[in-house]
């Protein structure tokens, strides 16, 4: 599924959501956090896998349930301890329909099963060409994807930096 898919797969729902309980439109933070939480599984895992080839597929690591798990369940403590729950859960649903969209296939044909990489590394990643269909010319499109992975997660951990230091009260150098 490409990045706007899975962005319009989290929003939509999200936005009913917001629209129906709180009758306005979600605050831009909101729809920045969905955002990241739709694609935060591929700005991880495909350069890790294409560009840097440490993982065995674009789609292990924080598309597997037993490593995103404990990463969403860290982000959900943090949304309740900041008293951010509404900005974390979105990030964690977020998350989850990522995962939901790229396994849909799988999950719900009349013998439903739970893809391979769900559940990496205690199974084998389903097998994948080296090279992922979207690649481009000469891997011209992993090396984008790789520089916009790389800018949007060193924002977000400058963010997330910032706003540790000011919900914990700790002084800044």
């Amino acid at each position: 599924m490409l990045p706007p898919e899975h962005f319009l797969v989290a929003f939509i729902p999200l936005l009913v959501y917001v629209l129906v309980r709180d009758k306005q439109l979600p605050s831009l933070r909101f729809v920045a956090v969905v955002f990241l939480g739709t694609q935060f599984p591929d700005l991880i895992d495909k350069p890790l896998a294409h560009q840097f080839g440490v993982l065995p597929s674009g789609r292990v690591f924080m598309h597997s349930l037993p490593t995103a798990i404990p990463v969403l369940l860290i982000i959900g403590l943090y949304g309740w301890k900041t008293n951010r729950l509404r900005l974390s859960s979105a990030f964690i649903f977020s998350h989850l329909s990522h995962l939901l969209a790229d396994n849909y296939r799988l999950l719900i044909q009349s013998k439903p099963q739970i893809p391979a990489d769900l559940l990496w590394p205690l199974t084998q990643p389903i097998a994948r060409p080296v090279a992922p269909y979207w690649a481009g010319a000469r891997g011209i499109n992993v090396r984008l994807w790789t520089i916009f992975s790389m800018i949007v997660l060193s924002i977000s951990v400058c963010i997330l930096i910032v706003d540790i230091l000011e919900q914990f009260s700790i002084p800044k150098r």
